[in-house]
């Protein structure tokens, strides 16, 4: 028994010490980076990364690399050879995953092709020229429902443009034929409701979109830029194929 908690008092100490040296190792390279780079973006976390030696530093959904005494800064992508995995490219796409049942649809602009059974969210500028284009390739997608967040973030008339879509009496719409087809949307009424417009920027920011178009997957993975009918048919029945257990 006297063994038993002998060693149970071992694995303890052994616990406490690790994470006494993991927060004396953060400290320290906080400290080292602030001073070294008083200009550097605030740093969210600072962890192990799976090599030995290496200390992951995340800012947003950015990921850097560091000795422990935050003497020398890594940027790159971190390769398991062994396994072959792009371990920086897991760490980016797991940092970058939302909830997507809880995303305020009711600030999305929404249209869909036949049974609407596969959902996709959009984050788009209708300045946008490859979101026009990803918008014409959308319309070649088979029972799909896509909800548009419109982000005005390319300047110029985007903000203004954005609000005539929105307050459009039927936006949806007023929006595909903009989109597809060029046809300037009515001017906004007076009074019209477009707060819709500022909490999707803010959540933008939120989620790191910092760009458009931005698709976001059913299973909270996204796909930065726009891609092809072929690809996003793809990448959507890979979500609904049955798991390999």
């Amino acid at each position: 028994m006297l063994n038993r908690f002998l060693s149970l008092a071992l694995v303890l100490t052994a616990l406490a010490t690790t994470s006494l040296t993991a927060q004396a190792n953060e400290a320290v390279i906080r400290k080292a980076i602030a001073e070294r780079m008083p200009a550097a973006p605030k740093i969210d976390e600072i962890r192990p990364s799976p090599m030995p030696g290496l200390w992951e530093i995340r800012i947003g959904n950015e990921i850097r690399y560091t000795d422990p005494t935050g003497s020398f800064l890594l940027e790159g992508e971190l390769i398991d050879l062994k396994a072959k995995k792009n371990l920086t490219e897991e760490r980016v796409t797991q940092l970058n995953r939302v909830d997507f049942a809880n995303l305020p649809f009711k600030d999305a602009l929404v249209w869909k092709n036949g049974t609407g059974k596969r959902r996709i969210a959009v984050f788009a500028d209708p300045n946008c020229g490859y979101c026009k284009r990803f918008e014409k390739g959308l319309q070649e997608m088979k029972d799909v429902t896509v909800y548009t967040f419109l982000i005005p973030i390319l300047g110029g008339d985007s903000p203004d443009k954005s609000r005539a879509i929105w307050c459009a009496k039927d936006n949806t719409s007023t929006w595909l034929a903009w989109m597809l087809k060029g046809e300037q949307p009515p001017k906004a009424p007076a009074g019209c409701d477009d707060g819709a417009i500022e909490r999707n920027l803010a959540l933008s920011r939120k989620i790191h979109v910092n760009g458009t178009p931005a698709i976001l997957l059913e299973d909270g993975n996204r796909i930065p830029g726009a891609v092809g009918a072929v690809e996003l048919e793809r990448r959507l029945q890979a979500l609904s194929a049955p798991s390999k257990s």
